[in-house]
C-alpha cells in the first residue's frame, strides 16, 4: 500500500453531464457553469466552463497562489501571455502558471473555454464577482469592473494589473475603472 494510501480524502466523487453545474453570471462577462468546486474537491483544484461573447475581455492579472489553464471548448480567444498574443481555437490550451500576468478577449462570436485553476483558492472571487443565473441567462450582459476589482480586493484571488492588453479593446479599458496591483 502506497504511503498516505490509508488516508480518506474528503474529496467527493464528482460526475456532471453538458449543461450541469451551478451557473453564475459573472460581472466580468459570461456565464460561469460550476464543473467541480473547491468545496467538492477538497480544495485541489475548481473548474468550471464559461460561455462568453464576443468582445469579453479580462483585464491584465495574475493568480498569486494559483495555476491557469484555459482550455477552448468552442470558439476563438486570444490570450495574452508572457508579452505576447497568441490565437487559441477549439482543443487549443493557455497556461498561466501562478504569478504570470495574463488576459484573454473573445474573438469569435461566442466562446466556451473550461478554466482549470489548482488550488481552488480563487473560487471565492469568483463567487464575489458573480450572482445566481437562470438556465436563460445570456452570455452578453452588463459588465461591472467594480464589481470585479472589489472582490478581487476582498478575496485576493486575482491580482488585477492593468487594463486589457488588446488593442480592439483601448475604448473599453479606457472606461473601465483604474485597478491597482493586488
Amino acid at each position: 500500500m502506497q504511503k498516505g494510501a490509508e488516508e480518506m480524502s474528503a474529496a467527493a466523487s464528482i460526475v456532471r453531464a453538458d449543461g450541469e453545474g451551478e451557473r453564475l453570471r459573472f460581472w466580468g462577462g459570461g456565464i460561469l457553469t460550476m464543473k467541480a468546486t473547491a468545496a467538492e474537491t477538497d480544495g485541489a483544484f475548481m473548474l468550471f466552463e464559461d460561455y462568453m461573447p464576443q468582445g469579453k475581455t479580462t483585464p491584465l492579472h495574475a493568480h498569486a497562489n494559483e495555476d491557469e489553464a484555459l482550455y477552448v471548448l468552442e470558439g476563438e480567444i486570444l490570450v495574452h501571455i508572457d508579452g505576447e498574443n497568441h490565437p487559441v481555437g477549439p482543443r487549443g490550451i493557455a497556461v498561466a502558471p501562478r504569478g504570470v500576468p495574463h488576459a484573454f478577449l473573445v474573438t469569435s462570436p461566442t466562446a466556451r473555454v473550461l478554466c482549470l485553476q489548482t488550488p481552488g483558492s480563487a473560487e471565492a472571487f469568483y463567487r464575489g464577482a458573480s450572482q445566481p443565473a437562470g438556465a436563460d441567462t445570456e452570455p452578453a450582459g452588463p459588465v461591472d469592473f467594480d464589481r470585479v476589482r472589489e472582490s478581487a480586493e476582498r478575496s485576493g484571488g486575482m491580482q488585477l494589473l492593468g487594463p486589457p492588453p488588446f488593442e480592439t479593446t483601448r475604448g473599453v479599458a479606457d472606461s473601465a475603472p483604474s485597478v491597482a496591483a493586488g
